[in-house]
């Protein structure tokens, strides 16, 4: 874990890249960014999974954690974040040139078996950030990497061109408005058994959902936690969850947990 000064060369919203022909018939989604970001003493040690912390500005108090989105030279790491507070509206407003406080790699990340060479991949809205790291990662040790990609409406879909090459997609619109329509967790059956590792990102219905299929779901899914940190260093406590083996805390024990190892009914996130 180093804490640097990281210079941004680029900082962009996703929206700039088209998802689809077709128009989304639900409302638009809130705005991802994409800031790259020169941070060789980060990138260098990072595992898919991990997160940064930054320090947004000096009305905001806490730093803000993302995850780690890609890698790429071992000297670059992209962060990917919805503008959804002060915090990120600040980071979003950051320029290529300036420089970010930043602190990391922190967290336990995703676990892949060498002997696996099929990695499933499920990312619902903004939980493609972790994701896209892991699948870059194993699609360069040659493996297979799934995706099931969804959102409530085309609007909300990340840009497949901005994904690491390789990738097998599908998209997933809760309207239809592009690929199947429905619910990732609808066609999950369908894919499972194709699978030697399972890994899924996004919100809180997301995994209640897998968790209540979980009977039907026959292998362990690895899924990435978002929630509110105070520290993110495992020294405050706030981000405690109830697990099958006592309260665990996301930005130590985590992000990354078995689904099925979390107490769902009372993890607020």
């Amino acid at each position: 874990m180093k804490q640097i000064s990281a210079t941004i060369i680029s900082n962009k919203p996703t929206n700039e890249y088209p998802v689809s022909g077709r128009p989304s018939t639900g409302p638009a989604s809130v705005i991802y960014r994409k800031i790259i970001i020169e941070a060789p003493d980060i990138a260098s040690e990072a595992r898919p999974g991990q997160f940064v912390t930054v320090s947004c500005g000096s009305g905001v108090t806490l730093r803000r954690p993302l995850s780690i989105h890609r890698v790429d030279n071992s000297n670059q790491l992209s962060i990917l974040f919805a503008v959804v507070g002060n915090g990120t509206q600040w980071l979003s407003q950051r320029l290529k040139g300036e420089t970010l406080d930043m602190l990391g790699p922190l967290g336990n990340g995703f676990s892949v078996d060498p002997d696996s060479q099929s990695l499933l991949l499920l990312a619902g809205g903004i939980g493609i950030a972790p994701l896209a790291f892991l699948a870059q990662q194993a699609l360069a040790q040659k493996k297979s990497v799934t995706l099931l990609l969804g959102a409530r409406t085309v609007a909300g879909l990340y840009p497949q061109q901005l994904l690491p090459d390789g990738i097998n997609t599908f998209t997933v619109t809760e309207d239809g408005s592009d690929g199947i329509k429905g619910m990732i967790t609808d066609i999950l059956p369908e894919f499972e058994s194709q699978a030697d590792q399972i890994y899924a990102c996004g919100p809180k219905a997301m995994y209640q959902a897998m968790a209540k299929k979980g009977q039907q779901t026959k292998k362990p899914i690895q899924i990435s936690l978002e929630v509110r940190m105070g520290c993110g260093l495992g020294a405050c406590y706030s981000c405690s969850i109830e697990t099958e083996h006592g309260l665990k805390q996301v930005c130590h024990d985590g992000p990354v947990f078995n689904l099925d190892e979390i107490n769902w009914e009372k993890v607020q996130i």
